[in-house]
Parts: C-alpha cells; structure tokens; sequence
C-alpha cells in the first residue's frame, strides 16, 4: 500500500471533523473541545447554527483504496485563526488538500485557500452542501474565490462516507497531475 497523507482544511465549522468521520475506517481521533464562554468574542459563531464544540488541534483519520493499493491517512485542521499556527505542522510531508467550504459563508475558506496557494501544495475545494442552502455551481464557486484554473471545485456531503471518498479521489488525482507537472 502507498501510504498519502491528505489535508482537510477551511473555516470554521464547515465540516471538517464531520468528514474525517464519516469515512475513516478506524474510530477517528478527533480533539473536540466544548465551546465556552471563553470564546465569546473570539469565535465568530454566525451561520453555525447549534455548534457547541470545536476543534483545538487536529482530527485524524484513515481510509484504504485496496483497488487503487493507496492508504491515505487524513488529518483535518482547526479552523480558528488562533489555531492557524499548527497548519505547518500539519501539512509536512502531505500530498494534497481538500478546503471544505460552506458556500454561505465563503469568507471563511480565503485563508486555507491562500496557504495552499502560497505552499503551492495541490488542493481541491469541497463545497459541503448543507441542508436548506442555496446550491452554487462549481464555476460559480471557483469564480468567486480567484481560483487558478487548474484548481478543482467539487460538491460534497461531508456526512456522506461514498460522497467524501469522490473528494479524496479528486485531491489525489489533483496531486499527481501537480506531480506529473514537476517531473
């Protein structure tokens, strides 16, 4: 098996943990931490609806594509800014990243996007499609956000297991088309 390492990345409550869930094979390591008053004024809870708990460090997951004899090993990011300075800990030695982005609140996806842009590490970008939102299309998205052309814009349901694997099949696919272009 070739063991890749794959960031899952974006804003704030967007489904990043909820993704690493659904589709780890192994009960996912996850550092969940309530929400407290602590927070208040820090953490921008607007469009979270009834969100009490956030992420602190890191989740981390893991799926196998027998087929393809790949072992991905996912780690998900916190999506705070006080949180951000882990990032470069986080993406050593990853081949690629999917940004998850709740697309009523695209804001909050720039700055992942950003730092993968200036890493030039291979990304595709994962609209979570929430329940009762509007649904954008991908040039839509990829429009809004100043995406180079080569960046891949999919829609997911990050509580969907067959839904997140077409996202990791994309970042894989969007890392070896990056890897072919260096060799």
């Amino acid at each position: 098996m070739i063991p890749l390492k794959i960031l899952i990345a974006g804003g704030f409550g967007v489904g990043k943990t909820t993704m690493v869930q659904a589709v780890s094979e192994l009960r996912p390591m996850s550092t969940e931490a309530p929400l407290t008053v602590a927070s208040l004024g820090v953490d921008d809870l607007r469009g979270v609806g009834g969100k009490t708990e956030t992420t602190v460090a890191l989740d981390f997951g893991r799926i196998s594509f027998l087929d393809e004899n790949l072992l991905l090993y996912l780690w998900g990011t916190p999506g705070q800014e006080r949180f951000w300075f882990m990032w470069d800990e986080l993406a050593a030695g990853a081949v690629g990243a999917a940004v998850v982005v709740d697309t009523s609140r695209l804001e909050d996806c720039f700055p992942a996007v950003d730092y993968f842009q200036d890493r030039a590490l291979p990304f595709v970008v994962a609209m979570n499609e929430f329940d009762g939102t509007y649904r954008y299309t991908s040039e839509a998205v990829h429009d809004a956000l100043g995406l180079s052309p080569d960046v891949p814009v999919v829609t997911c349901d990050a509580r969907r297991a067959n839904s997140v694997k077409q996202v990791l099949i994309a970042v894989v696919a969007q890392a070896a088309r990056a890897q072919a272009v260096i060799l």
